[in-house]
């Protein structure tokens, strides 16, 4: 009877609430994490996705809870603070912290970071248990079995694999009387509600697993233990401390309020976000059965992911492997010379980029170093720095008053579609992956519609090129702010106009008013130096090295040209010089060689022809600077490779007073090809 009445009174409080209450928010919750050691990418991991989640609800005009926090309760914790030398709130107080600010560095957007050591939390805990026995699904017994104190997870002996738990943990013998939770009861109940929402457990996979699981047979839990010091007292019985696992799933509930004042603004929460370790036995079947148990809404969705490997290895401590979020973005920051909150975004950008959501994923700073140098500097960067410095030369830079080519129109609306079929689905990788997508279209773009050529022809389709390639870019500044908040709002910065606020901006052409004025191009991005690089790699950044020690006095990099020479010039015929075939030639894309400090790989325009050259002009010339410029180049000097990138052709440079290059360019422009005499 007691059943019936918590049932009837939850959802008449939940009709007679519906008039007055607030639109509910979208309720977003990462696990709580343990506070046994620092935040590292894997937790970080989790946290950055469900905040990218969280800022796209935001642009999509949706009120957001944003839900994260610490567990500070169980025997692991009390364990650690001892092996510590402090006390279980002295170590939480300061690990909880650490959580804290290492999330807000990471430019994570929580409205809430709640504690399993806060009241609110200790009295929804024990309330919700109250409620549990008075609705008869808690129950005195005694237990005896195998406790595996790491995970903080109770397992029978046909669990354990060469005498200990499936992870690979000590366990421990355990007989106690203690107090359990009916989880048996709820087996249908639970079968039936997933298969009656086919998206509450994500992936597919997944929900196959729990459903495989469930299927077994559910025991009864075990959810107190003798009270060792450290927990949430048992309601009615100090002598016991409630389950660790019991206590922390009820942080979802408790941040919202319940069961006082408008907790049903909040609940129930859209989506769980969690790693796949914590997903079936609690996420996927403890946690819905609890919920039941007294008569409120279930989660919408659970999703998992899987797990990040490290060189091929689970991370641990012992194998040395571990990566801290922060670090990787100071090491990011001293290899490329990007500004430290870009960065974070470049982080950021690696975890939503490599979210392992069909399996595990191995993540590398080898990796990252890829994604920064293909998918950012190349193709983000690149784009933004060709398309401003091709408005300012051929447009006075401004954004044109002209229409938008279709072709560029329906890259963008399929760029956005596919991020928001995704996000559906919360793939946040494959959603990162159709932002970019846009991104290497516009690169593309840029190549077959040629504004150089355009512009040399006078050809008056030149505008509409421009605020075409202009539109993606502002299409892109908005997809990508979910991701990396930080670059967006530098790439608005660029574009002259403000941050995209709404979802329903992007692509629309109010949010490219012709007549902005563009800001100078600067790189964003600036690419990777190998050096840098393996000196990072040697040293972790731990003892950087002056500019001086970096630098390779024995590079077999040829020189920009002959020095000066003391000694009278050979003199040439007429005929001499009129083997050499100079022409006027223009830079569609530069980025610098790898591995070389001085060279530069520009893609060239000359005529109807495109030509690859090296040059030796990288420590006087940006990329950025040289896009869309027109310069002088030998035309028929026989291709040579120079660090395995072949060279067709000789820029002309004038060498300044320190050996340095200065590129001779045409006085006005040029025709395209033009042959120099």
């Amino acid at each position: 009877m007691a059943i019936a009445k918590s049932k009837v009174s939850a959802v008449a409080a939940r009709s007679v609430n519906s008039a007055s209450r607030m639109a509910k928010r979208y309720f977003i919750t990462t696990p709580i994490y343990y506070v046994n050691s620092y935040p590292h990418v894997g937790t970080t991991l989790t946290t950055v996705v469900a905040d990218v989640c969280a800022r796209y609800h935001r642009m999509l005009g949706q009120p957001v809870y944003f839900l994260t926090g610490t567990d500070e309760n169980g025997l692991k914790v009390a364990e650690a603070a001892e092996k510590a030398g402090k006390t279980p709130k002295d170590h939480t107080d300061f690990l909880a912290e650490e959580f804290k600010k290492t999330f807000l560095a990471m430019n994570v957007s929580f409205d809430d970071f709640i504690r399993t050591t806060e009241p609110r939390h200790v009295e929804a805990t024990q309330r919700f248990f109250k409620i549990l026995q008075d609705n008869g699904y808690v129950y005195k017994g005694v237990y005896e079995g195998w406790y595996d104190v790491s995970s903080e997870t109770f397992y029978k002996e046909t669990d354990l694999v060469d005498g200990k738990s499936p992870d690979g943990n000590e366990v421990r013998w355990v007989s106690e009387e203690n107090w359990f939770f009916k989880l048996s009861a709820f087996q249908d109940r639970l079968l039936e509600h997933i298969e009656a929402n086919p998206t509450f457990l994500l992936p597919v996979s997944r929900k196959n697993e729990v459903v495989s699981f469930v299927k077994q047979g559910l025991r009864d839990m075990c959810i107190t233990r003798a009270n060792p010091g450290w927990g949430i007292p048992m309601p009615g019985d100090d002598t016991k401390v409630v389950y660790v696992w019991f206590d922390a799933l009820i942080n979802y509930l408790a941040a919202t309020g319940w069961p006082e004042g408008d907790w049903q603004d909040i609940w129930p929460a859209d989506v769980h976000w969690m790693a796949k370790e914590i997903f079936t036995r609690f996420h996927a079947t403890l946690w819905p059965a609890m919920l039941m148990g007294i008569g409120v809404d279930l989660p919408r969705h659970v999703v998992a992911h899987e797990w990040f490997t490290f060189g091929d290895m689970k991370m641990s401590k012992s194998k040395g492997n571990i990566i801290e979020p922060l670090e990787l973005a100071g090491d990011i920051a001293a290899k490329t010379g990007c500004k430290s909150e870009i960065a974070i975004d470049v982080v950021r950008y690696s975890l939503a980029a490599q979210l392992p959501y069909g399996g595990d994923t191995n993540y590398t700073r080898d990796e990252v170093d890829r994604l920064y140098n293909g998918d950012l500097a190349n193709d983000l960067g690149n784009a933004l720095n060709r398309t401003l410095a091709m408005a300012h030369k051929f447009v006075g830079g401004a954004i044109p008053d002209a229409e938008i080519e279709q072709e560029a129109k329906d890259a963008i609306q399929h760029a956005r579609s596919e991020f928001d079929r995704y996000m559906d689905s919360f793939q946040i990788n494959k959603s990162t992956e159709s932002a970019l997508g846009l991104i290497r279209f516009l690169n593309k773009y840029i190549d077959t519609r040629a504004p150089w050529a355009l512009h040399k022809d006078s050809n008056p389709a030149l505008p509409n090129v421009l605020r075409s390639m202009l539109a993606c870019l502002r299409a892109a500044e908005g997809l990508i702010r979910p991701i990396m908040p930080t670059a967006a709002d530098e790439m608005a910065r660029q574009l002259g106009l403000p941050p995209t606020k709404l979802w329903s901006e992007i692509g629309s052409d109010t949010n490219l008013p012709a007549g902005a004025t563009l800001a100078t191009p600067e790189p964003i991005f600036p690419r990777l130096d190998p050096k840098k690089n393996a000196e990072s790699k040697e040293s972790k950044i731990q003892n950087p090295k002056s500019k001086m020690e970096t630098q390779n006095p024995t590079s077999n990099t040829p020189p920009l040209s002959p020095q000066p020479s003391a000694l009278s010039p050979q003199e040439i015929t007429i005929d001499d010089f009129a083997k050499v075939q100079l022409r006027v030639a223009r830079v569609v894309e530069a980025e610098p060689v790898e591995g070389a400090d001085k060279l530069m790989k520009l893609q060239l325009v000359i005529g109807e022809e495109k030509r690859q050259i090296v040059a030796g002009i990288r420590l006087n010339y940006k990329p950025e600077e040289l896009i869309g410029r027109q310069i002088v180049v030998v035309y028929n000097l026989k291709p040579r490779t120079m660090r395995g990138v072949e060279s067709q052709g000789m820029v002309l440079a004038a060498v300044d007073e320190n050996g340095g290059a200065i590129l001779l360019s045409p006085e006005k422009e040029a025709p395209e090809g033009a042959t120099v005499r």
